[in-house]
């Protein structure tokens, strides 16, 4: 029989409490080690009262090395799981990954990581930047570290081209829902945040209030809480994706004005939805929207009883034909199987991994694909970004951040510099995409001699 938890099985029945995966994309190398580092009576909501995250909390830990952890996974007959670990750590050159495992509480801490040279030397606690996103027991546990890396590797090429000094990172929660009042199972995430060195900010399965019960009892390396100088980062998160889609409006058609398009926005969430309310009240377009969520429908349509907006049904949505097609809501939609239906001259919006890829080598694969159908796509990296901006404002600043800043720096980033992203792409005869990845890969990967699908 399969099994669908098998880090999780593993680190119960050995007693351990932490595992790691270390990387190195310069020389293949790979390193395990595990450990027991706190007992199971530990009190997380007096995180930061009683003990930091450099307490020592066993009575007797325990530590094991490369070897014995290789032994761990072959005693359970889970080695093949081991090695697709491996494998795409190896093909998105991760630096590694950290579990962290509360038994008792049925939880696990994933800290994905992507690569740390833009933050090693930025003089802050934190050295990475990501959001912090929960999966229920219900996923695969392989579908989760998959979701884990692929944002984490984004994540490094969104906070370079946000021009933040922090690596790339995510933070995968593996656990049932978790209330906002449950301070011993936050208590241990926000354990796990500082001791992992980032800072992060709500992401999906987290309310914008986690941030606000962090900063109020455990620790302030998270950001976009509604009691923080700047709210929620999901409303500057959809001005940025408004500019970047205006931007793409003015290369495909010459004009910036939607007036007349046919909008297809997917997903009506923290993004989505702030995305719908600007188009609707600064563009005289076709609004096309869908979401999982009827509710959340309703809510648009009673708040614009006048506006021009068609249901689509999620299943429909990718044979619903539109000028620009904005998705909003979970990643990895589209594959090279959907290509071929998709009715679209734009393709620009919020989510995170758009296209089914591990590996930024198959991101311009499939991008290319796009183009050849005559579709404008860029990878969401370039303009999703504005939320990470708000972060690192509130994050070095504090009380101080200021919005007028923040949005000069969207406005600069997002919509002046995507226009100047799909011109230069255009000059050089490449998709935006590619031109993308090619101009920002040389300063997360300084050592990196460019692989044949890099070159044109």
């Amino acid at each position: 029989m399969k099994k669908t938890h098998p880090i999780r099985e593993l680190m119960n029945e050995e007693g351990l409490t932490s595992l790691s995966v270390s990387h190195d994309w310069r020389t293949g190398r790979v390193c395990w080690r595990a450990g027991y580092e706190w007992d199971g009576s530990m009190p997380w909501s007096a995180y930061q009262k009683t003990f930091t995250f450099e307490s020592c909390l066993a009575e007797s830990p325990r530590f094991y090395g490369h070897e014995a952890v290789l032994e761990m996974f072959r005693a359970r007959g889970i080695e093949p799981v081991r090695e697709k670990i491996e494998e795409l750590l190896k093909a998105g050159r991760h630096q590694g990954i950290d579990f962290y495992r509360e038994s008792s509480l049925d939880i696990t801490f994933m800290n994905n990581m992507h690569a740390n040279i833009l933050g090693i030397k930025n003089g802050r606690h934190a050295i990475r930047a990501g959001g912090i996103r929960r999966h229920p027991l219900s996923d695969p546990e392989l579908e989760v570290i998959v979701d884990g890396l692929n944002l984490a590797r984004a994540m490094s090429f969104k906070n370079a081209a946000a021009e933040i000094p922090f690596g790339g990172c995510k933070c995968t929660v593996h656990s049932e829902e978790i209330p906002l009042t449950d301070l011993a199972r936050l208590g241990f995430l926000a354990y796990c945040l500082d001791r992992s060195r980032f800072f992060t900010g709500p992401d999906m399965g987290f309310l914008p209030e986690l941030s606000d019960v962090f900063h109020d009892h455990f620790t302030d390396n998270i950001t976009g809480g509604k009691k923080g100088p700047l709210g929620p980062t999901g409303t500057p998160t959809a001005y940025g994706v408004y500019l970047a889609i205006k931007a793409a409006a003015e290369f495909r058609y010459g004009d910036a004005h939607l007036r007349g398009k046919k909008v297809l926005v997917q997903g009506l969430g923290a993004v989505g939805f702030p995305l719908t309310e600007l188009l609707i009240k600064k563009e005289r377009c076709s609004l096309m929207v869908s979401d999982v969520d009827e509710t959340v429908v309703k809510r648009l349509l009673d708040a614009f009883p006048e506006a021009d907006i068609t249901v689509v049904s999620p299943e429909a949505v990718l044979d619903t034909p539109a000028e620009i097609f904005a998705p909003c809501a979970m990643g990895g939609i589209i594959s090279e199987a959907e290509i071929p239906r998709l009715q679209y001259d734009i393709i620009f919006g919020s989510a995170n991994n758009v296209l089914a890829a591990h590996s930024q080598e198959e991101e311009i694969a499939l991008a290319k694909r796009l183009a050849a159908r005559g579709i404008l796509y860029q990878v969401e990296w370039v303009h999703n970004i504005a939320g990470v901006m708000a972060g690192y404002e509130e994050y070095t600043r504090g009380k101080e951040a200021d919005r007028k800043r923040l949005y000069a720096h969207i406005e600069r980033v997002c919509g002046e510099g995507v226009l100047r992203n799909l011109k230069e792409a255009g000059r050089l005869g490449m998709t935006p995409t590619e031109y993308a990845y090619r101009k920002i890969e040389s300063r997360i990967y300084p050592d990196l001699t460019p692989s044949p699908e890099m070159v044109r």
